[in-house]
Order: structure tokens, then sequence, then C-alpha cells
């Protein structure tokens, strides 16, 4: 700063003053200042800033799986928007594993950042009463948990009854549901939801048909193949999400099953960009859901959030490029 200063006649608290972006220096003072800092390759101290200030401009962003489409696709949209917001982020990948969210977390908490947005993994309660502890503000994306948080999710209750309902207008009785844990919000109400579409069409409620799968992409792969491969008929199949839909469908094809000649399949999240040919899914807007999340966070970062924001978005059927929605 005092290079700068001496190069544009300024003293070192304007130029520190004008690059800080105080209402008290004139646009055209920044502006000098700001052009000679960039010639002079002048980079902030970060640390300096957060001694001076207590904010480090810095949001932790952790999810459970990076290379689902489903949550890089929200990370990007959150990262432009708090980049946008003058915030940088920092994007952690937990594997839907307790133990590497709770690494995350303390790794967050000791870097300071300002606050976090998190899909909660499950089992990883714990790691959420490590951020109420040190008083960190945060937002869980995607899944909730039973204590009073802010989050921003999609009606899965109703998302399970919707795929359900429709596998059963086409006629099917007898459907597979590969279902992640049920420590996963989202796991135990799609659940919810396909039994009570299966309630009100007056069909029993089979457990053999209902399997629990690793969620990360690859990890569950020998578990699903058993499912499918097992003894117990069923005519179609409902998948925990869309990449979890088209493992099944791999591996329906492998046994000989073709989609959707004898086997129908449908998913959740509306992946469309990432297979060759589209698949029926369950849809919310993940633009929407990243964005309500990141206004939920600058608002506890800027004071201006009061109690707790609870967000619940509604959820379609997407076939080809029609969206049908069933009401509860």
């Amino acid at each position: 700063m005092k290079d700068i200063a001496a190069a544009t006649g300024f003293s070192a608290n304007t130029v520190s003053r004008a690059l800080a972006d105080k209402s008290d220096i004139s646009e055209e003072t920044k502006e000098v200042i700001r052009k000679k800092a960039e010639e002079m390759g002048y980079i902030a101290n970060a640390l300096a800033s957060f001694l001076r200030s207590g904010v480090s401009r810095n949001i932790s962003i952790i999810v459970g799986d990076i290379s689902n489409p489903h949550f890089s696709v929200m990370v990007k949209e959150m990262q432009m928007l708090l980049q946008k917001k003058g915030y940088n982020s920092i994007i952690f990948n937990t594997e839907e594993n307790p133990e590497m969210e709770r690494q995350a977390v303390t790794v967050s908490i000791s870097q300071n950042v300002d606050g976090i947005i998190i899909c909660p993994a499950p089992g990883g309660e714990a790691n959420i009463g490590l951020l109420r502890h040190y008083g960190k503000p945060f937002v869980l994306i995607g899944r909730r948990l039973e204590e009073e948080t802010s989050y921003v999710i999609c009606d899965d209750e109703n998302s399970g009854y919707l795929a359900a309902c429709y596998l059963m207008d086409m006629g099917h009785r007898e459907i597979l549901f590969l279902n992640g844990p049920k420590g996963i919000s989202s796991a135990a109400e799609r659940l919810s939801g396909y039994r009570r579409a299966l309630r009100e069409r007056g069909i029993p409620y089979n457990g053999r048909l209902v399997h629990t799968v690793p969620v990360t992409a690859g990890k569950g792969t020998e578990r699903m193949r058993r499912a499918l491969a097992g003894e117990q008929h069923y005519t179609a199949v409902l998948a925990f999400s869309d990449i979890l839909a088209w493992q099944a469908v791999c591996i329906l094809e492998e046994l000989g099953k073709k989609v959707p000649d004898d086997c129908s399949v449908i998913g959740f999240d509306n992946i469309r960009f990432t297979y060759p040919r589209r698949l029926t899914s369950i849809s919310s807007s993940k633009t929407t859901m990243a964005r309500k999340c990141a206004g939920i966070l600058l608002g506890q970062l800027e004071g201006k959030a009061g109690r707790k924001e609870q967000i619940v978005l509604e959820t379609g059927i997407v076939q080809g490029d029609t969206v049908r929605r069933i009401r509860k």
C-alpha cells in the first residue's frame, strides 16, 4: 500500500480505504488507486483483512457427491451468486460419510468462513451440532433434520407419491424401490409417499420390494444388482436419483430386460443433459433451490434474517418435455 501511495500521491490511509471501497473516498479517487494497484500487481492480504473486520468473505459449500449433476448444478449456481456478492466459495465433497463431513465442518470453522451451506450426510447430526456450538451461520440444502434449522428442500413426500402414482397409472402394481438410507430425510419422506400411494390404490406394502442402496455414484452397484436379480417379482423400478436409475437401466439390460418394454424405470432430479436418452423423472428447480439457499445465508450474514426460514419447493413429473403435477 505504501508503494501504491507513493505512485499515486495519496496517503497510505487513503489507499487502504479506497481499496476497501469505503464511502468517504470519491469514486474518482478509487478508480485511480484501483488502476494503479492492478498495474502493480497488488493482492489484498485476506488474513489482515479478517483480523481487522472479523469477516473472511469465504463461504463453505458442503455436499455429498459433487460428481452428481444434481449437486454440481446447484453448487455452480450458488458459487456464481455468492461471487457477485463479494464472497469466495470453498467446496467440500463428503461422499455421504459423516466422518468426512465432520472434517469439512471443522476445517471450515478453523478457516473462519463466514457461513456454511450444507447437504447433511446420513448420521451427521453431531456435525450440525458442532456448527451450532460455534455459532456459525448455516443453511441446509436438499435435506432437513428434526432440529429447528433453516433449509431449502423439495416436497419429497409428495415426490415419492408422484412417482408411485405415475407407475401405477401405467398398470404397475409391483414396484421395486431402490431407496437411499433412512438417515437421509428425502429417502424417508419419499418412502412415506410411496406407501401412501399404495394405500390409496389398495395395494399391500411389500417390504421385500424396498431396498436401501448407497446414493453415491458407483458405490451401490453390487447391492443394486442383487436387488434387481432377486426372486421378488416386479415390473417397474423407482430409484432414489437419476444416477441410480441409470445404473438400474444398465443392470436390467444386462439381465436381459428391456427398458421400458419389460420394465419401467423412474428416477428423481431430472438430470437431462448427462444421459443419451431422456428418463422419466421427478423434478424441482435446482437453480431455485440454490438461489433461495444462498439468499437465506446472505440474509443471516447481513443481519436481515429473523426466525429460521424453511422452504419446501413443489415437484412434478418430467416425461420428455412435459411436466405433470399431482396434488396431495
